[in-house]
């Protein structure tokens, strides 16, 4: 799978890996844990926790090679209780495996859209299962980047959307596309487990708004909180309370409350009269 990336934005995933990993490794109390991301349909192993050698490092598992590989094809979860012993996988990898003196391994993919992006392995030095408080850690910890990692290529898309539009704000058709993006930067930066994403994202919806027409300095006149700014933003795109409140996971109430606050700051009396007021003040594109 091929996704556009925008490298000033997206985090390299490979850190999201490496701390997830880490996490499953305290929670999971499985002695051995590790990890690749797929690239060109194969994964590459590149993190590692609790191993005793480098014979892992840098392997390169195809689809149905090894357990790795069973994973990548099949799409889900799997076990052996002794590796080297076991007739459900291959043996392509059984050197650097049995080297490292690995027998009971869990394999699980991290699925994004039906596809494999990553695999996570917990392993023993023994031949038993892992049990499953290692199982349930592992399927947390892999729906965890799986979000994460279709949040980052949701952004992608829409940034890559931004550039074909180009800069022509006078356009209603590309002015209206840029809209919903806003709206939906500020959607995604509160979905986002980064932190550091969530401010880049914050961040790119603010430049869009003052790009669009807003102060001459870059400045807003008036300071609306986060969520202020949220509702506001799918006002501007005709949604009604209902629909804002679905969006944002919240209640309709709370989202009459935000607006009202909106409206006070902005000093207007009605929701067509508060977007005006927020783009003029480069709060909304």
């Amino acid at each position: 799978m091929s996704v556009v990336s925008s490298p000033l934005l997206r985090p390299r995933d490979g850190d999201a890996l490496r701390l997830e990993l880490r996490r499953t490794a305290a929670q999971a109390q499985v002695p051995v844990v590790f990890a690749g991301q797929v690239q060109n349909n194969d994964l590459h192993l590149s993190e590692f926790f609790g191993t005793r050698t480098n014979n892992l490092a840098g392997v390169v598992v195809p689809p149905r090679a090894g357990l790795g590989g069973r994973v990548l094809s099949e799409g889900r979860p799997v076990t052996v209780a002794d590796y080297g012993r076991s007739s459900s996988i291959t043996h392509h990898f059984d050197r650097p495996v049995l080297g490292e003196g690995l027998r009971s391994i869990l394999a699980v993919p991290v699925m994004v859209g039906g596809v494999a992006r990553a695999v996570l392995y917990g392993a023993a030095r023994e031949c038993a299962p892992l049990g499953e408080r290692a199982v349930h850690a592992f399927a947390q910890t892999a729906s965890r980047l799986a979000n994460e990692i279709a949040v980052r290529d949701e952004v992608d898309r829409r940034m890559a959307m931004l550039t074909h539009l180009g800069p022509n704000g006078h356009d209603p058709v590309a002015t209206a596309h840029i809209r919903e993006v806003h709206a939906e930067l500020r959607t995604l930066a509160r979905d986002a487990g980064d932190e550091h994403l969530q401010r880049r994202l914050r961040e790119l919806s603010e430049r869009l708004a003052v790009a669009m027409g807003g102060t001459e300095k870059g400045r807003p006149e008036v300071t609306l909180s986060s969520r202020e700014t949220d509702v506001l933003s799918y006002v501007a795109l005709g949604c009604s309370n209902a629909e804002i409140a679905r969006r944002l996971s919240v209640g309709p109430e709370t989202v009459k409350s935000y607006l009202r606050s909106a409206m006070s700051k902005l000093d207007v009396h009605s929701r067509h009269e508060a977007v005006v007021a927020a783009r003029k003040s480069g709060l909304l594109p």
